[in-house]
């Protein structure tokens, strides 16, 4: 059953962007009138097809196979390789004779279809979110800084500033992901600018940590409620309770509360709590995970998202993400980081959204696979809307078009390489599962 939830959502998520993306070449084909043959949803490799139908020229239809989908246009060198309609003098109709600016725009329409419904996805749910924290208000009590985070040279305490001095209103965006592949913070402290260099190989470490590096939990330790079942419940804590100590350690803060109790799993230990005027000792044990079930009460206040706030936000958060993956793939072609750990193919990705259905993932993993198919597809390498890019753009400056029997040979090892990535990602998404 969880397999079959993961590939439901897989094809349901795949589906909806391959869609989209072709819809955005048939749609800008069709404003500057080329006519398009095929327009269909998965491949129909083989001639093989789950559904078909013809409206004037154009013949929609659903493939077999999922690894994407095709919207063939005509006199257009793409992956269907229909050499011998490229034989025949250019139609007006046709992809080839329009002018070069035209074609640039058919070309990267599919891009900028998915760039635009990765947005909107980011946008519709931030602004169904409860809101985002001002940077200002975490700084009325500073970042906790567990220990990663004061390895790389945070306090905590700390006034986050933003990147690279920049300040940044939500605090989301005062330490993005990016930057977690190498980067710079400022930090107020004590009164000073402090600049931390963030170095590049930092997310391997917070990969495999179960705390974060910083984190906003500068505040009392006042308990909300003890879930039910949890170790805290059956001690006896209550709404209102101040753990002010663990085995007569004083810990200030929640952030410190949780990573002393993250580092006695499975301990009894003893809490110090101050509830109305008396003083108590409470003793308990924390389980296997590092955890004894308390909710704290939040003491910061959120800024609620309007429309424009979320659609601003939702931008920024794309960019950030399209940013962090080139940064990503720059370690890859560098060798800092191993394609076999990097990459994901369907199964893998299938695996990312989850053996449970959750609409608020499954939008979040969507949205992110839209803006990471957008950048994909402007890569240089022909059979990629990239490749298609990068003769349209050189015809457009040197003023001399490429000749259809060189985009032929360029689509035929473009489609190589991508045949080549396919089985590579495959494999190495079998491999992963069998290990």
């Amino acid at each position: 059953m969880n397999a079959l939830i993961m590939a439901g959502q897989l094809l349901l998520g795949l589906s909806l962007l391959v869609f989209v993306h072709e819809l955005g070449h048939y749609l800008a084909a069709r404003i500057f009138g080329i006519r398009v043959d095929k327009f269909y949803l998965f491949f129909d490799a083989g001639g093989f097809k789950l559904l078909s139908f013809k409206i004037g020229h154009t013949e929609y239809g659903i493939g077999w196979l999922p690894l994407g989908g095709y919207c063939k246009i005509a006199g257009m060198v793409d992956e269907s390789m229909d050499t011998e309609s490229m034989k025949k003098d250019p139609q007006p109709w046709e992809y080839r004779s329009k002018a070069a600016w035209k074609r640039f725009i058919v070309i990267t329409a599919g891009v900028i279809m998915n760039l635009i419904v990765g947005i909107l996805i980011f946008t519709g749910i931030l602004y169904q979110q409860k809101g985002y924290l001002p940077t200002s208000a975490v700084n009325e009590y500073g970042i906790y800084a567990y220990p990663l985070g004061r390895e790389a040279g945070f306090q905590t305490g700390d006034r986050i500033i933003g990147p690279n001095g920049k300040s940044r209103e939500r605090f989301s965006d005062a330490i993005p992901n990016s930057a977690l592949l190498g980067g710079e913070i400022s930090v107020l402290r004590e009164g000073q600018r402090v600049d931390i260099e963030i170095p590049s190989n930092f997310y391997k470490k917070l990969n495999q940590s179960s705390l974060p590096f910083v984190d906003i939990t500068n505040y009392p330790t006042v308990v909300k409620e003890a879930a039910s079942g949890y170790p805290a419940e059956k001690a006896g804590v209550k709404a209102g309770d101040l753990i002010f100590a663990v085995n007569g350690q004083n810990v200030p803060s929640f952030g410190n509360f949780k990573e002393t109790i993250a580092g006695l799993k499975n301990d009894s230990v003893t809490l110090g709590i101050v509830r109305q005027n008396d003083t108590l000792q409470l003793g308990l044990k924390v389980d296997s995970t590092g955890l004894v079930g308390i909710l704290t009460a939040f003491p910061l206040d959120y800024e609620s998202y309007t429309v424009g706030s979320a659609l601003r936000y939702g931008t920024r958060d794309a960019f950030d993400l399209i940013w962090t993956n080139i940064r990503g793939l720059g370690k890859v072609f560098s060798g800092q980081e191993k394609a076999s750990e990097s990459l994901q193919g369907p199964i893998g990705i299938a695996t990312i959204y989850g053996p449970v259905w959750n609409w608020d993932r499954f939008w979040f993993i969507t949205g992110m696979l839209s803006l990471i198919l957008a950048f994909m597809n402007i890569l240089p390498i022909p059979g990629l809307d990239g490749g298609h890019m990068m003769f349209t753009l050189y015809e457009m400056i040197t003023r001399k078009k490429v000749s259809d029997a060189v985009l032929e040979k360029a689509q035929m090892v473009g489609m190589g390489i991508l045949f080549a990535l396919i089985i590579f990602v495959f494999a190495n998404d079998i491999f992963r599962l069998i290990s």
